[in-house]
C-alpha cells in the first residue's frame, strides 16, 4: 500500500477518534494528483451530509478505492419526503448520478432510503448496491433493554418492526424518532454550533419511555448520529453508542474484494462530493475537504 493511501487511512481514523463534535480542522490532504495502477469507483449517497460517517468507515477499511459522495441537500431531509415522491426522487436522482459517476459500487449511506429506495432501484440496474440498516442485531448481542434512536420515517417503517421481531423479540427495545436532531446535526455540520442541551433532552426522552432507566445501550439509527457520537458519550457515558458504520464498510470492502480488473479505473484519484443544491457561502467546502474531496460539482 503506498504512503499516501496509508495517510488517508489515518486521516479517516483520526476523524473517527476525534473528541469533538466537529471532523478535525487539520487533516486536509490533496489526493487529486495521485495516480494509481488501478482504483475502484464507488458511490456514497444520502440526502444530506450524515452519510459521511459512512464514509469514514469505508477509508479505514478499504484500500485504492475513489469515491464520490452525492448529496441530495435540496431534498433534505428525506425522513418528511412522502414515500412515493421519495422513490420517484432519489431514484431519478441515483440513476442519473451512475451513469454519470459509472462507480464499481453504490453505498445508500441513509436509513430512510435504504428501506423505501433500494428495493426499487435494484430493480433497474446492475451495480451492487449496499444499503444501510439500524445496528438492531448487535445492540441484541450487547443488551437486553436497548434504545433506538432514529427519524420518525425509520421509527414507523415496517421493515425496522421486522429488524426488532428477527433478531430482538426476546429484548425490550425502546423506539424514539427525532427530525429536530438530524437537522440541527445537518446545521452544525454547516458550521452553526452545536446545542448540547437538545442532546440532553433527547436522552431525557429516551429514559422518560419505561424502561428508559434502565438501558445500557443506544442504536443510532440515522447516520447523521455518529457524526457526534462522542458528544451523546460524554453527555451518558456509562451508555454503549453503537451504529452500523463499520459493518456496512466490511460489507463494502468484501464485495469490492470479488471483483474483477474490468471494474477498475486507471486514472488519477479525484475523489468527488456531488449536490444537488450549492451555496458558495456555505461552509460545505470546508467539510468535505476536511474528508478529503477537494472537488464539489452539482448535478
Amino acid at each position: 500500500m503506498s504512503s499516501s493511501f496509508l495517510r488517508i487511512r489515518r486521516i479517516a481514523i483520526l476523524a473517527k477518534l476525534n473528541k469533538s463534535s466537529s471532523p478535525p480542522l487539520d487533516l486536509a490532504l490533496t489526493v487529486s494528483n495521485l495516480t494509481q495502477s488501478g482504483l475502484q469507483r464507488i458511490l456514497v449517497f444520502d440526502s444530506g451530509v450524515g452519510g459521511l460517517s459512512i464514509c469514514q468507515e469505508i477509508m479505514i477499511a478499504c484500500e485504492d478505492i475513489e469515491i464520490h459522495y452525492l448529496s441530495d441537500n435540496k431534498g433534505f431531509p428525506y425522513g418528511e419526503t412522502p414515500e412515493k415522491q421519495l422513490i420517484a426522487n432519489a431514484s431519478a436522482l441515483l440513476l442519473t448520478a451512475i451513469q454519470l459517476i459509472k462507480p464499481a459500487l453504490v453505498v445508500i449511506a441513509c436509513n430512510t432510503a435504504s428501506t423505501v429506495v433500494l428495493p426499487s432501484l435494484r430493480e433497474k440496474i446492475n451495480v451492487p448496491i449496499v444499503g444501510v440498516v439500524p445496528a438492531i442485531k448487535t445492540a441484541a448481542q450487547l443488551s437486553n433493554k436497548f434504545a433506538l434512536l432514529a427519524t420518525p420515517a425509520t421509527i414507523s417503517r415496517r421493515y425496522t418492526d421486522d429488524l426488532i421481531e428477527t433478531y430482538a423479540s426476546d429484548k425490550t427495545v425502546i423506539k424514539l424518532g427525532s427530525s429536530e436532531l438530524v437537522r440541527h446535526i445537518e446545521a452544525h455540520l454547516h458550521g452553526e454550533d452545536l446545542d448540547r442541551n437538545l442532546l440532553i433532552e433527547t436522552i431525557n426522552q429516551i429514559k422518560k419511555q419505561a424502561p428508559g432507566q434502565d438501558i445500557d445501550t443506544v442504536v443510532l439509527g440515522c447516520t447523521h448520529f455518529p457524526l457526534i457520537k462522542t458528544e451523546f458519550e460524554k453527555i451518558q457515558p456509562d451508555w454503549k453508542w453503537i451504529d452500523s458504520g463499520q459493518a456496512i464498510a466490511n460489507r463494502v470492502k468484501q464485495l469490492l474484494d470479488q471483483n474483477d480488473a474490468k471494474s477498475m479505473i486507471k486514472e488519477q484519484r479525484r475523489d468527488c462530493a456531488w449536490l444537488t443544491e450549492w451555496n458558495e457561502d456555505d461552509q460545505l467546502k470546508a467539510l468535505f475537504y476536511r474528508y478529503g474531496f477537494e472537488q464539489i460539482k452539482t448535478i
